[in-house]
């Protein structure tokens, strides 16, 4: 038994491919399938199978594109009820390809509907746990109250995720390899380890969820301190239980303006380029969320300030750079509210940001509004001015109006990408000079 991780950073999203002789079978495919097809050309091999351990809230998968274009089976749980073609795997169910053996376990906790694949072969095991057991934590149980066709409440969530933990794999030996779908950095949860796998061992001796011995202390543990859920996250559970437009065609066709805005009136323009080319000169009314590198969480970011189906003019650091921009856009299924796409390497004469005016802020913070845009739990941990206003980033376009229009702004969030976001935002909906702390946060730590 062969397996592959893939890593998509940005998501901290890891798929997978595992190989039996000639055959490969796919886990919780991302939204681009190529890099699947190219395993499997070096490999020799055809791919025959794709297990989706859930329907994803955080990226689209490309599960039904690869069951049109090669006609691998798609394995998921009959609770998704979902609406491609699949054949249901539901818990004790298996399936053999090759020397490999696949089995199913159903383990509810982050959604109702989730399994977890086991793949055996001789001593080997391997769980491929989807969003139940990360390394280091378990999936978050609060995404789908509002998301999907089977509605549960976090509590009900998180006492099945308890059940899961304390007796769904059980009859696993320690060695059993881990495979999650996500790393630190994912919203999926709220305390992922940096290792991309580990074994069941190590976490039965390491993880807290199988540590804590009670419902109501797992429970307490599981829903405190939660990150924000952002606004995209439902809209890709239905996508996925759905499945997903081929990626390649979604992104093509998509009109294309260079060095100018084309006519379309008051529709929202997010603004790619790096913080420093932006402040010089952008178009009125532009959000800056950069996507300068991987390190830029553009995907997250954008389905967090922008709605699913708003639409938006979408502005690219140049025409080279589109084609990624629309790339990383689409893993969210966002391409579809893109208008038009522009370069714009000649801002001259366009809105330009004042600079921050770092050595008045200092000796007189008063002065300033101080807008906090991290979200509550970086506050309450961190704190770094007394007197500051805190929304989060993702709140802001719908609570600007609970800041103070008697001074200039200042906003701020913890190393200044964010800020950067936030400071385009409140200089369109405020009436009042803003400024961007940018990296000079650091500075007050």
């Amino acid at each position: 038994m062969k397996i592959k991780q893939f890593e998509d950073k940005p998501l901290a999203h890891y798929s997978y491919a595992i190989v039996s002789g000639n055959d490969i079978a796919l886990v919780d495919p991302a939204r681009d399938p190529m890099p699947y097809y190219a395993f499997a050309e070096k490999n020799n091999a055809r791919i025959t199978a794709i297990f989706e351990t859930h329907p994803h809230a955080d990226f689209v998968s490309s599960h039904l594109q690869i069951h049109k274009e090669t006609g691998a089976t798609i394995y998921t749980s009959s609770l998704v009820g979902a609406d491609y073609p699949h054949k249901a795997f539901d818990h004790g169910d298996s399936f053999t390809m090759g020397n490999v053996e696949f089995k199913a376990l159903h383990t509810p906790g982050h959604s109702p509907d989730g399994i977890t694949i086991v793949a055996h072969e001789g001593d080997d095991y391997a769980m491929f746990t989807g969003d139940t057991l990360f390394i280091g934590d378990v999936g978050r149980p609060d995404l789908r109250e509002k998301a999907g066709n089977m509605k549960a409440k976090r509590e009900e969530l998180a006492k099945m995720m308890f059940n899961t933990i304390q007796t769904k794999f059980n009859d696993l030996p320690d060695e059993t390899v881990v495979y999650p779908a996500h790393g630190a950095g994912s919203l999926c949860g709220k305390n992922l380890s940096d290792a991309a796998s580990s074994t069941l061992g190590n976490e039965r001796k390491g993880n807290w969820a199988f540590r804590t011995k009670t419902e109501d202390e797992f429970v307490s543990e599981i829903l405190k301190d939660q990150p924000f859920i952002p606004a995209y996250f439902g809209f890709d559970v239905g996508i996925n239980k759905g499945g997903a437009d081929n990626f390649e065609s979604s992104i093509t066709g998509i009109p294309f303006y260079y060095n100018r805005l084309p006519e379309m009136n008051n529709t929202l323009i997010v603004d790619t380029r790096p913080e420093e080319v932006f402040k010089k000169g952008h178009f009125k009314g532009s959000i800056n969320i950069q996507a300068t590198n991987e390190d830029d969480k553009i995907e997250t970011w954008l389905g967090s300030i922008v709605q699913p189906e708003e639409p938006f003019i979408l502005v690219a650091p140049s025409a080279e750079q589109r084609d990624k921009v629309l790339r990383r856009i689409a893993k969210i299924g966002y391409e579809k509210q893109i208008k038009a796409v522009l370069a714009l390497t000649d801002a001259e004469g366009m809105y330009s940001t004042a600079p921050m005016p770092l050595d008045k802020f200092k000796s007189s913070p008063e002065a300033f509004t101080i807008v906090d845009i991290r979200n509550p739990g970086e506050v309450s941990s961190t704190p770094i001015f007394e007197n500051s206003l805190n929304i989060p980033l993702n709140e802001l376009r719908d609570r600007y109006r609970e800041i103070p229009e008697d001074k200039p702004l200042v906003v701020h969030c913890a190393g200044g990408y964010r800020s950067a976001a936030g400071s385009s935002i409140l200089e369109e909906l405020k009436d009042q000079t803003v400024y961007d702390l940018s990296e000079a946060v650091k500075e007050f730590k």
